[in-house]
């Protein structure tokens, strides 16, 4: 069902490690023509075009693309007081783990009367993106507001397809979270048609373009945040969910395995990758995988995801090889699942986020942990991050010298303007002490 990678016995270089790890077949640029008409035609028509892609692509015709207030009155009044208790607290750690990642404002000396002041500003207004296709995500709606709440972003606008089951209208449980965090600029569209309604706006919607579009979906989705990239910020091309486990002989491989399908009940195209030197352990989980794959609910969708060329078993010769794959991987989610977790940490470089240890499951960061679960994808955290508080600021130098540190650089300024043969520059120093 799932692929072996055998590497044991080799030494590989760094691109010899990238033509070894296991992808998906799908392709962003293949989606990008779709996603262009998707965007170009919201940009020509507004309103009209985002209800008729709805009706198209979500096989449902909302009577609102602009969610009114009572649907979320009603929506929270709806939600079971069990589900409200869950996500009140994983609210709770959200923001207490986002609250620690906005750096304070700092000001440096640098010489007597020159200092530079790093401030962070957060964003103005933000478009966050809930998907809603094989399963509902309100735990995304928490991941996505609260950190740019917490990074004091004024104006947040989220948008989910709209759900042919509730008559058009967005998953009430996700409205629900919304209205409990006090989001109250909700819009019933989905795909390309939303990324593109962000960043360009739609005026006879009331809907004001947003300077960052985040949040997790599908290819159509990557494809519209790679093509509005310049128009307006995003977080990252988000597309299906991967897990890498590496684990030694010591690791429980019903544990692995459980992990590893929990992933790859997103979606066909989820990678699920264990890394190994124990080839005992490898047999195990593949045995098991074979087990629950068969029995559990979403078995054909599982099934699928495993065999896929994304998904592997691979065998390495040491912890130093599998944390070399696993960087040349770039997971999503990573588990460590060794005897000595803190070597192989150390090894790490490139990771969405890490969970360390038996009983740190990536399900757990998925609502519970307090951590972030919109993260990179696809290899992407070779060279980017998690969505965090972070995400929303924007470093800002404030510069400020007075006369005399000024003059004391002035030379320096006039030097460095005439080698480029810029000497206006220069001169916009020597004008502060002309007549001296």
């Amino acid at each position: 069902m799932i692929q072996t990678i055998d590497l044991r016995g080799r030494t590989l270089s760094p691109a010899e490690l990238l033509a070894a790890v296991p992808r998906s077949l799908t392709d962003v640029s293949a989606a990008m023509d779709v996603a262009a008409e998707l965007i170009e035609d919201v940009r020509a028509r507004g309103g009209a075009a985002l209800y008729d892609q709805a009706e198209r692509l979500d096989r449902v015709r909302p009577d609102h693309i602009r969610v009114p207030a009572s649907h979320l009155t009603e929506a929270l009044a709806q939600l079971t007081p069990e589900v409200r208790s869950a996500i009140d607290e994983t609210i709770r750690r959200v923001r207490r783990a986002s609250e620690a990642q906005v750096p304070p404002l700092r000001t440096t000396t640098i010489a007597d009367g020159a200092r530079i002041t790093q401030r962070w500003q957060p964003i103005d207004r933000v478009g966050l993106y809930v998907p809603g296709g094989k399963a509902v995500y309100p735990s995304s709606v928490v991941m996505n507001v609260v950190p740019a709440q917490v990074a004091g972003v004024a104006h947040i606008a989220l948008a989910s397809p709209p759900q042919s089951h509730f008559g058009g209208r967005v998953h009430p449980t996700i409205l629900a979270v919304a209205a409990l965090l006090g989001v109250d600029e909700v819009y019933a569209m989905g795909g390309a048609g939303a990324v593109g309604a962000f960043a360009y706006g739609v005026a006879d919607l009331g809907l004001d373009p947003v300077q960052l579009v985040t949040g997790p979906g599908n290819v159509y989705v990557a494809a519209a945040k790679r093509l509005v990239r310049g128009q307006t910020g995003i977080d990252a091309e988000a597309g299906p969910t991967d897990i890498l486990v590496i684990a030694d002989s010591g690791a429980n491989p019903e544990f692995v395995a459980a992990d590893l399908v929990s992933q790859a009940e997103h979606d066909e195209l989820a990678a699920a990758v264990l890394v190994t030197d124990s080839v005992a352990l490898a047999q195990n989980v593949e045995a098991r995988l074979r087990e629950l794959a068969a029995s559990t609910t979403h078995s054909e969708r599982v099934t699928a995801a495993l065999s896929g060329p994304q998904s592997a078993l691979v065998l390495v010769d040491d912890l130093a090889a599998a944390a070399a794959f696993s960087n040349a991987f770039g997971p999503e989610h990573l588990e460590i699942q060794t005897g000595d977790t803190d070597a192989v940490l150390a090894n790490i470089r490139n990771a969405g986020a890490i969970f360390v240890g038996p009983h740190s499951p990536v399900s757990l960061g998925d609502y519970s942990a307090g951590s972030n679960h919109v993260l990179p994808t696809g290899g992407q955290s070779r060279f980017s991050s998690g969505l965090g508080a972070y995400t929303f600021l924007r470093p800002q130098q404030v510069v400020h010298y007075d006369k005399n540190a000024l003059r004391e650089v002035a030379g320096n300024i006039a030097a460095l303007s005439d080698a480029e043969a810029l000497p206006a520059h220069g001169d916009a120093v020597r004008a502060r002490f002309a007549g001296e």
